[in-house]
């Protein structure tokens, strides 16, 4: 019989609502103007919140971008992920996985570009950046994964082409600009990319 969880306390519930405000009011918001145009003290007032109980939170605006589109990149993740796992092709499994991700990052390009730059050069010892980081690190064991089982390959190759099929995402992710260019575009020019280097692979 599994364990029976406590239910939260008081305390951690009022933290755990405020939470989901400041969400909430941020993503709305960034969604809306995007993350340049919108103040820290803008989300404090949509979430009902003092500007000083915010940063209890997330100390920057970066930050706060960070805690926002962490959860839609996981979110994303976990839909790759179930989309891959009827594929079994490699490339086609592998594309699979990292659609929605692309696709997650195009909802807001302005946005997703900053959430790039945090997430790559942000602070290290921040909580929300670890976090960021952790998804990457989850993506690529995904990919490993994924490649292991489609091309019979071992772990070590196998997590060496992970990392280079992600530096491949997010480089095409961070350099697409235009806001015009459409999710189907970016992700052929990903697939092309990924189909040459996993061909190398199999031709070893």
């Amino acid at each position: 019989m599994p364990p029976t969880i406590p239910p939260l306390g008081r305390r951690e519930r009022n933290k755990q609502a405020k939470l989901e405000r400041i969400v909430t009011a941020a993503s709305e918001l960034f969604v809306a103007h995007g993350v340049d145009d919108v103040t820290t003290g803008q989300i404090a007032d949509a979430a009902d919140i003092g500007t000083g109980t915010l940063f209890l939170y997330a100390k920057t605006k970066g930050e706060l971008l960070l805690l926002v589109q962490n959860r839609h990149y996981a979110e994303a993740l976990e839909q790759g992920q179930k989309a891959a796992s009827s594929q079994t092709n490699a490339l086609d499994a592998v594309m699979a996985l990292i659609a929605p991700i692309v696709e997650c990052n195009r909802t807001q390009v302005q946005n997703g570009r900053t959430y790039l730059r945090e997430m790559l050069f942000g602070d290290p010892t921040e909580e929300h950046h670890g976090a960021a980081l952790n998804i990457i690190r989850q993506t690529e064991r995904a990919l490993a994964e994924l490649l292991q089982d489609r091309q019979d390959l071992d772990s070590e190759t196998a997590a060496t082409l992970a990392q280079v099929i992600s530096s491949i995402q997010y480089v095409s992710m961070a350099s697409a600009m235009d806001p015009d260019i459409p999710v189907s575009q970016l992700t052929a020019a990903i697939r092309t990319q990924v189909g040459t280097v996993l061909g190398r692979q199999s031709a070893e």
